[in-house]
């Protein structure tokens, strides 16, 4: 399915702080595609031939060790893009990236979108812009994976989870939020149990909820505050958009 609207407002924030005019030049190459749980979007080192606008489908980047241990660099939804490597030149990374929350994305070929971004118009702009709030988020929870309690980084990784969707419930297991931190699943187990107990969270089969989210906010650590006010003073700002 393609989109053939033009005057349809986008799911994926990004396609939507287009001007108009760029966004319908996107329109015939923008396929809504379906993202099933666990589907792998790029494998580390192949190249990468398509970019994803996710709608409320969670995406993680991932690095794998040798020993086959993950831990997640960045987390992708209805904010951003996965395939950044197509604009800068690379078309491979180290990373991997796979779908953790299933949904659906519009998908363009790379060829495509590396012609729109060297156009040099607000695309190029503000895919830029998302490549700068990606860079933030990366560096900081470099810092934050060394700094800060187990407890902080759950908080902070549920509420920026909770950002991307909008949605106060949502599917995660234990074993997931393990891998994507890069702990334990004893020590997720320990560490939701703590803030459940203190009543910001509640966990039921493997679905989440936040049920205090001022607390659970509170209880994050600064990582949260610095990475949401940077992809706020980053991608808020635009000249214009489909708000038709």
């Amino acid at each position: 399915m393609s989109v053939n609207n033009p005057l349809q407002k986008p799911v994926n924030r990004l396609l939507a702080a287009l001007p108009n005019s760029e966004y319908e030049r996107l329109i015939p190459h923008l396929k809504l595609v379906s993202l099933p749980l666990d589907q792998v979007i790029y494998e580390s080192g192949e190249p990468i031939t398509h970019a994803y606008f996710p709608h409320q489908t969670v995406i993680s980047i991932v690095t794998t060790m040798e020993d086959g241990s993950t831990v997640e660099v960045g987390v992708v939804s209805n904010e951003g893009m996965v395939g950044i490597p197509i604009i800068l030149g690379g078309n491979t990374t180290t990373t991997t990236a796979i779908v953790q929350i299933a949904d659906s994305a519009m998908r363009i070929d790379a060829d495509i979108l590396r012609s729109e971004f060297n156009r040099g118009g607000y695309l190029q702009t503000l895919l830029l812009r998302y490549v700068q709030a990606r860079y933030t988020e990366v560096a900081q929870g470099a810092a934050c994976n060394r700094l800060h309690t187990l407890e902080e980084r759950l908080a902070r990784w549920l509420l920026t989870v909770n950002d991307r969707l909008q949605l106060e419930n949502f599917p995660l297991t234990q074993e997931f939020i393990a891998q994507m931190l890069g702990v334990r699943r004893s020590g997720v187990t320990v560490a939701a149990s703590t803030l459940s107990r203190a009543g910001m969270i509640s966990y039921n089969r493997g679905k989440i909820s936040i049920v205090n989210r001022e607390d659970l906010e509170a209880t994050s650590c600064e990582c949260y505050r610095v990475i949401q006010s940077e992809f706020t003073r980053l991608l808020n700002n635009k000249p214009g958009h489909n708000s038709k």
